[in-house]
């Protein structure tokens, strides 16, 4: 078979196919042999039609389809592997000529990973992130630990208040009808969390134990429910508890229930020193986050738009499998939203663009630092990893081709990005 690769503009790669009429003709019955027993006419056992009747009988093409699935795919395949092409979209099949004694002709039309380039990627300018630490930022974390060491009580004497802890019945009506989802039982709403519905909690104030009380409130014009959105609706509430935190004074001894030290002064110290840490990791997260915004920005590639509706589709599956730990799908959360497939895409497209704008810019980094990785550095990391999944005797990683592969390629983009943090400049 005859290939010919002719490459267009925006990275688009034409393959074209000639099979000779000899060949074709040898395939068409080959296709007949392979599928014989599933012509049938009368006065014919099943297997014994000859070609010509089948022809005759099915029309000239019915074997063309068989001729296509044998040769098109395994051509096609090995005109990428032998002219070396890094496909980044769905291939296109285009017949362009196919007929008893002629040749057979067939276009394959795919985009190829365009080549970036990327001026100044070291000394990338980011501003300053203070990492001081004040007193006010140690009493925050104290307020923090207290509030997860408060003691829930049970209170009685008193209605309920901001703050608090309501345990209540409630039933939702919309023009005097019960609707779904708008019912629960010994539901804990703390009052004051915005947890629900605008003007919920605010009429619950002043509610005193086992009182019920009609809540009206309207939803949000943009609720998830399309039935219920910006409609009036009235709760029946049926208050059984009110639950206060009682939170611990801060001391020695608040010290010592919640910690290693003995002191409040003590603790405090070793607070400043895990704040000052925090503090670090956010600000060298937050110059890095802002030195790879502006190396895509670098990134000169024109991207075709295959490739971003690939990315598209890719993102849209990653998304998926991690809906699927959770027990949802896209489906469903694209219900819950209320956004359709297409639109969801259409969202994804920029990020989906900044995504191969980086990865095609590290590519052309990685190969303008001559970066490398070693055998022992990917048995590393896969020795790491294996241990992370709690098989750290599993060897079977490390003689895994595509496991390797899979290592090498994030050792690369590792130390390219390393490249262009490491290298960042602090305005």
């Amino acid at each position: 078979m005859n290939v010919k690769v002719d490459k267009k503009e925006n990275s688009k790669v034409e393959i074209e196919f000639t099979m000779d009429k000899k060949q074709f003709n040898e395939e068409l019955e080959k296709a007949y042999k392979q599928n014989a027993k599933k012509f049938k006419v009368p006065g014919f056992r099943a297997g014994m039609v000859p070609r010509a009747i089948v022809e005759q009988t099915y029309g000239e093409g019915v074997l063309y389809e068989a001729v296509i699935e044998n040769n098109v795919d395994d051509a096609y395949r090995a005109a990428v592997i032998e002219n070396n092409l890094e496909i980044v979209s769905r291939p296109e099949l285009d017949i362009k000529q196919i007929g008893k004694d002629k040749d057979f002709i067939f276009v394959v039309t795919v985009c190829v990973k365009p080549e970036a380039t990327v001026k100044d990627y070291k000394g990338i300018e980011v501003k300053k992130v203070s990492t001081r630490v004040t007193k006010k930022d140690v009493e925050a974390e104290l307020d923090t630990i207290r509030e997860k060491n408060a003691r829930i009580v049970t209170v009685e004497d008193r209605e309920l208040k901001d703050g608090d802890i309501s345990v209540i019945d409630f039933e939702g009506f919309k023009d005097g009808e019960a609707f779904e989802g708008g019912k629960a039982e010994n539901f804990e709403l703390t009052i004051g969390s915005g947890q629900f519905i605008p003007g919920f909690e605010e009429q619950m104030v002043g509610m005193k134990v086992n009182e019920t009380r009609d809540i009206n409130v309207t939803f949000p014009k943009e609720y998830h429910s399309e039935e219920l959105a910006g409609k009036d609706a009235t709760f029946k509430v049926v208050l059984h508890e009110i639950k206060e935190k009682v939170l611990p004074e801060i001391d020695d001894e608040f010290a010592k229930d919640v910690s290693e030290f003995d002191t409040l002064e003590e603790y405090k110290k070793d607070l400043n020193k895990k704040v000052k840490e925090q503090k670090e990791a956010q600000a060298k997260a937050q110059k890095e986050q802002e030195a790879i915004d502006k190396f895509i920005e670098k990134v000169e590639v024109t991207i075709p738009e295959e490739m971003i509706d690939a990315e598209v589709d890719k993102m849209v599956e990653e998304m998926n499998a991690n809906l699927s730990y959770q027990g949802l799908n896209i489906d469903q959360y694209l219900q819950y939203i209320g956004m359709s497939l297409d639109d969801y895409k259409k969202e994804m497209r920029e990020q989906a663009q900044k995504r191969i704008k980086l990865n095609l810019g590290l590519e052309f980094v990685a190969k303008e630092e001559k970066i490398e990785v070693t055998d022992k550095e990917i048995d590393e990391k896969i020795k790491v990893l294996a241990a992370q999944y709690g098989n750290k005797e599993d060897d079977s990683l490390l003689k895994n081709e595509n496991a390797r592969n899979y290592m090498k390629e994030q050792l690369v983009q590792e130390k390219t990005m390393n490249v262009i943090t490491d290298n960042i400049v602090e305005k």
